[in-house]
């Protein structure tokens, strides 16, 4: 059910106040039924089948909303307590001619009874709302799969711009698959004709027609859907009327039509959660909530500065509209006015966080620099996606991570942290604040486009277990105050809010004298504050929890090591080689610099070491680099996630 907000008056006046302030706004957003509970169900007199998990496909023109059905059906799946993972595909194109393969848009959804990390390998329906998307799509669908296409559609001009010679309906090519074939574009303007509908504004709503048919082939309950459209189409009552009606038609047209043989319902039942509290909640999301959360922890205003770019833009839309949490954001005019623009907030005493995607970090890494020079913290987000330059700037890499660890002029380290899952970016946002806070240094976290824009459960936790962020300022009317004195244990310099009485002193790129902070061009000083900034980021291995295994022993004959967001398909494919009796284990590693202390030890209790990446071997370089060890990576640089079936083959491989 979807509950509405009512936001509490004031600004909180204490940290914790201000934590219980988040946790009732973040439980009273749509969210999952218990996990205890069961899924509402339709009611049919079709033979219905069960299924442990079933994988769907929405495909069309960038311009057929594939994106809202799927997230609609998202809504609907969570709302019955399946497990799920989903991957929004868009294309690179912003408006590519109708019909084209290069302006495909699709959204993916594997949901389940079972535990589901990925959105899928194959696919089990394919929803093709146009030639050009069956074309790039088909080869997703496994053999006997259903699929589903608009055939009002697949005319001459479509099929020509899709690249068939001949109508793949008529001509026994897709023989393989179970198919409906719907003249949706014929049934919608016959249904908004009343409406007033012109025949271009009622094909909008086909994407509506084709989710209610899909919603009653897998017994999903229209009603979170309905709530949804409520929500997003507020104001609009002709579109808001307009998808109701194609919604509930579509449902209809499925529920009385004979459908071919072999088209049947399919149940998927509830899956076995932890019990608690859940919403769906993107990787932007959870990031987005975890830094608000980090900045109660810390008492600590947030000013979020950025520039548009794709992936990255949905972080800055999201806490655009969150302004009672004490965040401001600013667009700036450009990457490196965005960096600096935080920078300057750090250096007068709040917390300056800013994000963008691997050509945008590229041009922040000088005001990045300064910050290192500084010692001001900062959260930089970086939200890879494939390269280099512009390169596929809706698909998914882990390209970057050598630019992070080694991108800046100069000796000039800083920590790197990844999340693994979309629900873990919420704690590596607040782990991010937490060491860019004690160790006054900017701190990276390199998310991607699949993170970024994928959803599953994610399960709401108790914000008052969480510990308060301790932020290491300088006291006002300090007699001995001096800008580069050190903290004996951190190393990490005082924070000194300028205005503060006795707190004066100056600060910039240049170098600065040891202790008193003036600038120097001593040799000796510049040796010596380089190994002091060098030693602060090596002490940060003091504070990290030791890396522990993700899934099997703790010894073996081979350890897949992944980072980011590979956590899902090794998951999968190392919990099916298990299965199979063999010797494998997966450690993901969060804390890509420095390493955790016994990442090398636990390395080297086996045998051997696989390293998947979307890259060509940019940890594994790392890892080989700083142990010695039998390691073998698998690279994969397409714009797409991992399969499990590739890393099933690659364990095995690596085991003969």
């Amino acid at each position: 059910m979807a509950l509405k907000y009512r936001a509490l008056l004031g600004r909180p006046t204490t940290s914790r106040a201000a934590i219980a302030h988040i946790s009732t706004y973040i439980s009273t957003l749509r969210h999952m039924n218990d996990a205890s509970k069961t899924p509402l169900t339709a009611t049919n007199k079709r033979p219905t089948s069960v299924l442990s998990d079933v994988v769907v496909r929405f495909a069309g023109d960038s311009g057929d909303g594939m994106q809202l059905a799927g997230a609609e059906f998202t809504e609907a799946t969570a709302t019955a307590g399946n497990d799920f993972a989903t991957m929004p595909d868009f294309p690179a194109e912003i408006r590519a001619p109708a019909g084209s393969i290069a302006g495909v848009s699709a959204f993916q959804i594997d949901f389940g009874s079972d535990d589901i990390t990925t959105a899928g390998d194959g696919v089990d329906v394919l929803v093709a709302m146009n030639p050009a998307a069956l074309k790039a799509d088909l080869g997703t669908l496994y053999e006997g799969g259903l699929l589903i296409v608009d055939s009002g559609t697949f005319n001459d001009r479509f099929l020509r711009r899709a690249g068939f010679q001949t109508n793949p309906l008529d001509d026994g090519s897709l023989d393989a698959y179970r198919i409906i074939a719907v003249d949706v574009s014929k049934h919608i303007q016959a249904l908004l004709k009343p409406f007033g509908f012109t025949h271009r504004a009622a094909l909008r709503s086909r994407n509506m027609w084709v989710l209610g048919l899909v919603a009653w082939l897998f017994e999903r309950d229209l009603e979170p859907m309905e709530e949804a459209l409520v929500e997003k189409f507020a104001g609009k009552d002709d579109i808001l009327k307009a998808n109701l009606s194609a919604l509930k038609a579509g449902r209809s047209y499925a529920e009385t039509v004979e459908l071919p043989e072999g088209v049947q319902t399919w149940k998927v039942p509830a899956a076995k959660l932890e019990p608690g509290l859940y919403r769906r909640a993107t990787g932007t999301e959870a990031m987005g909530w975890g830094l608000l959360m980090a900045g109660r922890l810390a008492d600590l205003s947030i000013v979020f500065a950025s520039y548009p770019i794709t992936p990255a833009s949905n972080l800055l839309h999201m806490l655009a509209a969150r302004k009672e949490f004490d965040v401001v954001t600013f667009q700036a005019e450009d990457e490196l006015a965005a960096v600096c623009a935080a920078v300057g907030a750090s250096f007068a005493g709040s917390l300056g966080v800013t994000s963008s995607s691997g050509p945008g970090i590229s041009l922040k890494q000088e005001g990045i620099s300064l910050a290192i020079s500084a010692e001001l913290p900062l959260v930089v987000i970086d939200h890879q996606r494939a390269g280099p330059s512009t390169g596929l700037p809706t698909k998914t890499e882990q390209s970057d991570l050598e630019m992070a660890l080694f991108g800046r002029h100069g000796d000039a380290h800083i920590p790197v942290i990844a999340p693994a899952f979309p629900g873990d970016c919420f704690d590596v946002a607040i782990e991010a604040v937490r060491l860019a806070v004690r160790y006054m240094t900017p701190v990276m976290i390199l998310s991607d486009g699949y993170l970024a824009n994928a959803a599953t459960p994610w399960r709401i936790p108790d914000l008052s277990n969480y510990d308060a962020i301790e932020a290491p300022f300088a006291r006002a009317g300090s007699k001995s105050y001096q800008p580069f004195a050190r903290n004996s244990q951190t190393l990490a310099r005082a924070w000194a809010v300028p205005g503060t009485p006795g707190l004066e002193h100056r600060l910039g790129g240049l170098e600065k004298e040891d202790i008193t902070g003036l600038v120097s061009y001593e040799p000796d000083n510049h040796q010596r504050m380089t190994d002091l900034r060098t030693a602060k980021i090596e002490r940060i291995v003091r504070d990290l929890p030791e890396q522990e295994v993700a899934q099997g022993e703790d010894q073996g004959r081979l350890a897949v090591v992944g980072w980011g967001s590979t956590y899902g398909a090794i998951h999968q494919a190392v919990r099916r080689a298990r299965a199979e009796g063999l010797d494998v284990s997966h450690i993901h590693v969060r804390h890509l610099w420095p390493l955790p202390g016994n990442l090398g030890e636990l390395l080297g209790r086996f045998d051997r070491v696989l390293v998947p990446e979307l890259n060509k071997g940019q940890f594994l370089r790392l890892l080989r680099g700083e142990f010695v060890l039998d390691a073998r990576g698998l690279q994969k640089v397409n714009g797409q996630p991992f399969r499990i079936d590739e890393l099933e083959h690659a364990i095995r491989e690596r085991l003969r």
